[in-house]
């Protein structure tokens, strides 16, 4: 028998396991996930969570998905953290600091207190890539934003208001369609993909296994 631990969930005490995390909790509770549950393995940000545990005045966020339940940790969740995001028409938007003070002005409000690099759960250096934005500087905005999940954390820690993963999306945008240099080989194999050329190569692809995908993905060729 695992050992067990007391967790609040909704307001309800519920003993579960110690081994399990927030989401493995909540379901051997007896709660059907429909919302707020996604990939189960921190990667698509869904599962957004706030929690305090006893005795401790901090109030902490993280995704339910991977983070293990504490003894008296008393969990809410949200669908998700309702983040600004502005509309604009990637067309015709300027790639210049001009886009980012008419769209998210915000960020020009940051006080530098790290606390969106601090809650952030895939351990980016959110403070420094929202600088970037500041600067116009898109392409390193883009990379140091890349593995952003659009989980909301950091945004529920902000002081300032700022909406960290749209203003990302937006640099990641800019990046890839005006200062990004185009990858010849991909514009190819979307043609292929359009006229129906990679059909069967697809169809063979959606048959396999995942565990067979995960080793062809895992062991795929990068191009540098």
């Amino acid at each position: 028998m695992a050992d067990m631990v007391n967790v609040f969930l909704f307001g309800k005490k519920y003993e579960v396991p110690s081994d399990l995390t927030i989401m493995e909790a909540m379901e051997y509770a007896g709660y059907k996930l429909v919302r707020g549950c996604g990939c189960r393995n921190g990667f698509c940000g869904a599962c957004a969570t706030v929690y305090r545990v006893k005795g401790d005045r901090e109030l902490k966020a993280c995704l339910a998905c991977s983070t293990r339940v504490e003894n008296d940790m008393y969990v809410a969740t949200l669908p998700f953290f309702p983040l600004i995001k502005e509309g604009y028409d990637i067309e015709k938007i300027p790639t210049d600091e001009s886009i980012m003070m008419q769209l998210y002005p915000e960020i020009y409000s940051c006080v530098g207190c790290n606390a969106c690099t601090n809650a952030c759960s895939q351990g980016l250096n959110v403070m420094q890539y929202i600088a970037y934005a500041q600067r116009g500087d898109y392409k390193r905005c883009a990379e140091l934003s890349f593995d952003c999940v659009m989980c909301g954390i950091c945004s529920s820690r902000c002081p300032a208001g700022i909406s960290h993963p749209q203003v990302a999306m937006l640099a990641r945008r800019i990046n890839g369609k005006y200062i990004a240099p185009e990858s010849k080989h991909l514009t190819e194999r979307v043609k292929e993909i359009e006229d129906g050329l990679c059909a069967d190569a697809l169809e063979a692809i959606m048959n396999k296994p995942v565990e067979e995908l995960q080793e062809l993905y895992n062991h795929r060729d990068i191009e540098k």
